[in-house]
This record gives C-alpha cells, structure tokens and sequence, in this order.
C-alpha cells in the first residue's frame, strides 16, 4: 500500500462511499502516483504488475472527472484484450460507481451484436470493449465515437500479443484528437513504444515497479519432475493439503488443460473447472463464477485468464507447464497474493523447460527455490505420445522399403494372350461355303 488514504485524494462523496462498502481505505502505489497526474489531465502510461489494482487507478480518476450529460454517446472508452476482462472491467465500474448515475457496458465479439446496439441506443457513460468488437460497432453506425474525451487502453501488452495492432491503430485514428489518452500494462515492449510515440502527446510515465518484478508476498517454489503423468500425481499429491484452498493451474495447451481436467477429475469430481478458449462463453464465464464463488476449489486455465481476471483469495497458482513467454510467467503468479495478501506459486518443471526457466528467473532477477518430491509421488516412466523421444540425429532420414528389381517395362505376353492379326477376305470365304462367289444384294438368276 502506499502510505496514504482515499480520503486524502480528492474523490467526491459517491465514490468515497462505494470505496468503503468495498472495504477499500488505501490506495495502492499505482493508484496513489496515478490519481494526480490522471487528474491534471495529461496522456499517462502506467507500468505496474498484475495484482497492483491498475483497474482502479485509473477509474477512479476519469470517474471523478466524469459528469452527467444527455449524450447518449459515451465519453469514457477502456479497450481490453478479452471478453473476461470486458466482463471484470465493467463489473468494477458497476461496484465503484454505485451511489452515482453512471451508464455503463461491455461491448465483445463471439455474442450477438444485436444485443450490444441495442445497449448503445439506450445511452452509455463507459463503454467497455474488445478492440474488434468495437470497430464492428463503429463501421455499422452504432457507436458515434466523436464525444469521447478519455481512451483507457488495458493490457496492451497482451493486446498486441493477440494480434490486434492493426485495429488498434484503426481505432486511435478515428477517435478525436483532442482525448486524454491512458495506457496501462504491465511490460513495455517495442511494439507499445512505437504506439505511445505515434498516438500520445508528451505522455508522463508512471511506474510502481520494474517491468518484471514479481511481488514481494508471493512465495515462489519449483519441483523438478520427469513427464506429465508425475505432475499428475504431484499434483494429487500436493492438493491433499487444505491449506491449497483455491487453487488455479496453467497449462501450456487447451489439449493439455482438457487432459488435465479429465485425470483431476477421478479424485476431485464435481470442485474442478477448466477453461480455455475453445469453451464457449457461457462455459467460461460459469467456470470463472464457480471459481471466484468457492464451488469449485480447482479451475484449470490457459493463458487466456492469466491478465486482468481479479478473483479473489487465491491461495494458490500452480504452473504444471511453463510458459513460452517469461514475461507470461509474471501474469500468471500475479493471480495470487493480490490486495496485498500472501500468495503461493508453485511450478513443475521438466528437463525441457531448463532454457525457459532461465528466461524467467533472469526476467524477475531472482532464481526460484527448488524443492524435494514428496516421498508418496510416484514417479511415472510413462510418456504420452509428445514426450515419445525422436530420432533428431543430424543427417537421419527415412529408410525407404527394398523393393525386388522388377523386369523390362515391355515383355512377351502368355500365348494364349498374344493377337495376330489376320487380314479377313470375304470372297474367299464365301466360295469356301457355297462353292461360288456370294455377292451381297439380291438373289443369283
């Protein structure tokens, strides 16, 4: 936390109020260095991990700035990378504005858009949206963009990780020029440089840690394992402890993750959910809602929840695979010990992973601490069939099958195959039957 209190920020009464009902009474760092520079109304980039309540640090500030108008237009624009995060987004606006009259909605693809213009027409405040999903809206005649003074891009990281550069640029071209723009995230990559350069007008940098840096109250531990049939029966092993109350597990795959979910299970029955990107999305949201609500103790996930998603009271986050991304590592721990509560997070690692680890330890400048097996966890010696080893040798190819040498293309046919042609003479035929030439027409006089 940083020191001071929300009432020492220049907050109106609605928002002190909902604040207190949410039992919120400091600000985080992130939230207390952007409150003032957010509030002078300077374009503002704020870098700060997963779990430091980057959400509020910006709501609160365009919140208390906001006014009531007729428009039916909105004049606050937040683009996030996933429906989820659309889904939380809009959430925290709804509890935070609680005693104030603001309309607000989330605007994402894979539903109807019907529904969604029909949402625009009634009026908004605060539009929540996915950045494809947004420019449907705009090129259809629905969304009128012109009375929007404040763009808050979230996650923009992850944005551009998921491919949507080039709707983000269509999107800041279209919206007035004369905006506050506000980015947050939580690593600054070339490609985000180049965007805060081309769209952001002399931004101020705001910064409650370096890039990378894990919190201070996550306690990280490793375990050395072989394949994936032992992480199953660590696994197993380590979620007979209570203390791992709720506990959210990553995998590399949505293959992996639907495995996983079938083996867990057999032990675990009705308190494990999955979720990843090919569950529909009512399948999601219900599997998140499960989750955050303690019917299930287990939620395995992708990376597709491993940003924005603020479940709280994660005891434990559990890396069965490591990601390709160091920086996804991050994100994915950043799920526990949020609100400055203790966290665990524990990682499997496999002999593949040793240049991965090394990424990630040299990313947090820390090495993770590496622990025993437990003497109950069987070590399985079998593989499934991505860990079935692979002739790599440098020069090997496929041995190609003998075949007998086979004769010349063309050859002598059996007798009784063979044709002779005969030349066919009628007459001589003839004569051979009847004793005289037969002629054809009519009868011989």
């Amino acid at each position: 936390m940083s020191g001071t209190a929300f009432s020492d920020l220049n907050l109106n009464k609605a928002l002190l109020n909902a604040l207190e009902e949410m039992k919120l009474e400091q600000p985080t760092v992130i939230q207390d260095r952007a409150f003032s520079v957010i509030m002078s109304g300077a374009d503002v980039v704020g870098i700060a991990q997963t779990g430091t309540g980057k959400t509020l640090a910006y709501l609160l500030p365009c919140l208390s700035q906001w006014k009531f108008t007729r428009d039916k237009a909105p004049s606050i624009l937040i683009l996030v990378p996933t429906r989820e995060l659309v889904a939380q987004v809009v959430q925290n606006v709804e509890e935070v504005t609680r005693f104030m009259n603001v309309r607000v909605g989330g605007a994402y693809g894979g539903t109807n858009i019907k529904t969604q213009i029909a949402m625009l027409g009634e009026g908004l405040d605060v539009l929540v949206a996915t950045p494809g999903r947004l420019l449907d809206l705009i090129f259809n005649g629905s969304l009128k963009v012109k009375q929007i003074k404040k763009l808050v891009i979230d996650e923009v990281d992850e944005m551009l990780t998921l491919g949507f550069r080039d709707q983000l640029g269509k999107i800041l071209d279209l919206l007035p020029d004369r905006r506050q723009s506000l980015l947050f995230s939580a690593t600054l990559t070339d490609e985000v440089e180049k965007i805060i350069a081309t769209f952001f007008q002399l931004p101020k940098r705001i910064e409650a840690a370096p890039a990378g840096t894990p919190l201070d109250n996550i306690t990280q531990t490793a375990y050395q394992v072989p394949n994936f049939n032992t992480k199953v029966n660590l696994l197993n092993a380590l979620l007979t402890d209570e203390a791992l109350s709720k506990v959210l597990v990553f995998t590399a795959s949505k293959r992996l993750a639907n495995a996983l979910h079938e083996r867990l299970e057999e032990t675990f029955a009705d308190t494990v959910g999955v979720v990843h990107a090919n569950k529909d999305q009512n399948y999601r949201f219900q599997a998140v809602n499960n989750f955050a609500d303690g019917t299930f103790r287990i939620l395995i996930a992708t990376d597709l929840i491993s940003r924005g998603l603020d479940i709280a009271h994660v005891s434990h986050v559990v890396n069965f695979d490591l990601p390709d991304i160091p920086e996804n590592y991050i994100h994915r721990i950043g799920r526990t010990g949020r609100a400055d509560r203790d966290g665990q997070a524990i990682a499997m690692i496999t002999p593949k992973d040793d240049q991965r680890r090394e990424q990630i330890e040299s990313l947090m400048r820390m090495a993770i601490p590496e622990l025993e097996l437990p003497e109950s966890v069987e070590i399985s010696e079998v593989l499934t069939m991505d860990e079935m080893p692979v002739d790599h040798r440098e020069g090997a190819t496929l041995r190609k099958r003998k075949r007998e040498p086979s004769g010349p293309a063309f050859h002598e046919k059996k007798a009784k195959n063979q044709k002779v042609n005969i030349r066919y003479d009628h007459a001589k035929e003839m004569r051979k039957k009847y004793g005289k030439p037969k002629r054809k027409g009519g009868k011989q006089r």
